[in-house]
């Protein structure tokens, strides 16, 4: 059975089926249907819902704002949801939903639930309204009719006569209550119809499932899994859960790296990165949409082998290895050898990814990473590039420049990294590598991009470094650059 807080109450689930997606049970079980269904992707926020979790230091609680339509049921085992309908208090609208209202927020009314949501997860998580953190805590709401300047101007007016609210008042006791479910030793599970959800609370519980279960799929945020059940219609036998295994969640430094575990959602790995290398801030934030981050995770970018991943290329570039583990043994390989072909790994049988590791030298590297899309938010790449040239001297010492969306595979630049080697940093130097790149790479065209294009981009940004290691202020000409 899994346990979990729907507001204040708790829930008891044992039959029901394991395939069902968070928004499916509030609109469909619960009749919640204030929380509404849009894409059923992730893409338009219409369906965010904010979810609690217990802090690090277990005595605070961390605020969420999620895709309930691709958010596994299950997974929300131990934790606090919130929806829409639980925020007024009485008679009285919540700050952030009487800010709405004063600001004209709303007009045909379907995306309001969702910004309300990521307004309400913003306000929680943060004491005072900054622009662009409020920009990006709404990057994953679409609103087709009102326009954002009133949302926004709402983000700004909610923190004026704040008063503290129902959520404030029950904290301590929202704390024990999740403390409580996740403390109690019995296995958390969804079970109907020969359908299940497993969910291991360490590695070698996770190795013996695999073991027993070698079909089953393992399931982390969802945010791509999701898809297949959503899209494409499939119904999962066995699913098995890794967000309870403590090894998998974990962020800390062994041995001269600093290893992540495969199940850390990109949210919390950003201060890690970025802290490794600052140059890195930009990408993760227009990786997906806030509530993406808040669920996926970076072993599931890495696992799910598209070529237009965006952190394969920077944790090549870092030059990051993984480990993969089956039962009793476990191996460690360079990233950049993981990916034998289209959608194709080094993946055995039962086989997963534990954790990545990062040198810590890395973070004497100058790296950059530029991502190229359509929209500038909540978008997949055409293409992605990580590069960093060491130079000792006046001459470069070593390069390492990776791409995603120029082949099958996210791929280094290996004739292009080796034309430059013990030459001068220079103009010249960095001309005659762009030359090399169609050396690489024979990208394809498709509806993201032209080969011709992707080529041509892809010289572009290694110019676009050497200019800004030289000093180029690049502000002006960041979003003409970055989108096309």
């Amino acid at each position: 059975m899994i346990r979990f807080l729907l507001n204040n109450n708790e829930i008891t689930l044992e039959e029901i089926n394991p395939n069902i997606s968070l928004l499916e049970y509030l609109r469909e079980e619960l009749y919640l249907t204030g929380t509404k269904e849009g894409c059923a992707s992730g893409d338009c926020g219409a369906c965010t819902v904010v979810t609690s979790k217990l802090g690090v230091n277990k005595s605070s609680l961390q605020y969420e704002a999620v895709n309930a339509c691709i958010v596994p049921l299950g997974s929300l085992h131990g934790r606090q949801i919130i929806t829409v309908e639980h925020l007024q208090r009485g008679e009285s609208l919540h700050n952030c939903q009487q800010a709405m209202v004063d600001n004209h927020g709303s007009q045909c009314g379907f995306c309001t639930p969702g910004f309300v949501m990521s307004l309400f997860s913003y306000l929680k998580n943060n004491e005072k309204p900054e622009r662009e953190k409020i920009l990006e805590a709404l990057s994953g709401n679409l609103c087709r009719c009102t326009g954002y300047k009133s949302i926004i101007n709402a983000a700004f007016s909610m923190y004026q006569d704040y008063i503290s609210d129902q959520f404030d008042a029950s904290r301590s006791a929202t704390i024990k209550k999740l403390e409580r479910i996740k403390n109690e030793d019995t296995p958390s599970f969804l079970s109907a119809k020969n359908q299940q959800y497993l969910m291991p609370r360490d590695i070698r519980e996770l190795c013996k499932l695999l073991h027993e279960h070698p079909e089953a799929r393992l399931v982390a945020g969802g945010t791509d899994l999701s898809l297949e059940i959503t899209q494409g219609l499939k119904k999962f036998e066995t699913l098995i859960d890794i967000l309870n295994v403590p090894q998998m969640n974990s962020v800390y430094e062994n041995n001269g790296h600093i290893i992540i575990g495969a199940a850390v959602n990109l949210t919390d790995a950003k201060a890690t990165l970025v802290n490794l290398q600052p140059n890195l801030t930009e990408l993760i934030e227009r990786f997906g949409s806030l509530q993406i981050r808040n669920r996926g995770t970076l072993g599931g970018n890495i696992a799910n082998a598209s070529p237009v991943a965006d952190m394969p290329p920077v944790l090549i570039a870092l030059n990051a290895n993984i480990t993969l583990m089956k039962m009793d043994s476990e191996r460690t390989i360079p990233l950049e050898e993981f990916y034998t072909g289209y959608k194709k790994t080094q993946l055995m049988p039962q086989e997963f990814i534990k954790d990545i590791q990062i040198p810590m030298s890395t973070r004497h590297l100058s790296l950059r990473a530029y991502k190229v899309s359509k929209r500038i938010d909540d978008d997949i790449s055409s293409l992605c590039a990580a590069i960093s040239i060491v130079r000792e001297d006046g001459l470069i010492k070593e390069a390492r420049i990776a791409y995603g969306g120029m082949a099958e595979v996210p791929k280094r630049a290996e004739i292009c990294e080796k034309s430059m080697l013990g030459k001068t940093w220079s103009e010249v130097t960095i001309e005659d590598a762009m030359a090399r790149i169609p050396q690489d790479f024979s990208p394809i065209s498709d509806f993201r991009a032209t080969a011709g294009y992707r080529l041509s981009v892809a010289r572009n940004l290694l110019k676009r470094y050497f200019l800004e290691e030289n000093g180029l202020d690049n502000e002006k000409f960041r979003v003409t650059h970055y989108a096309f």
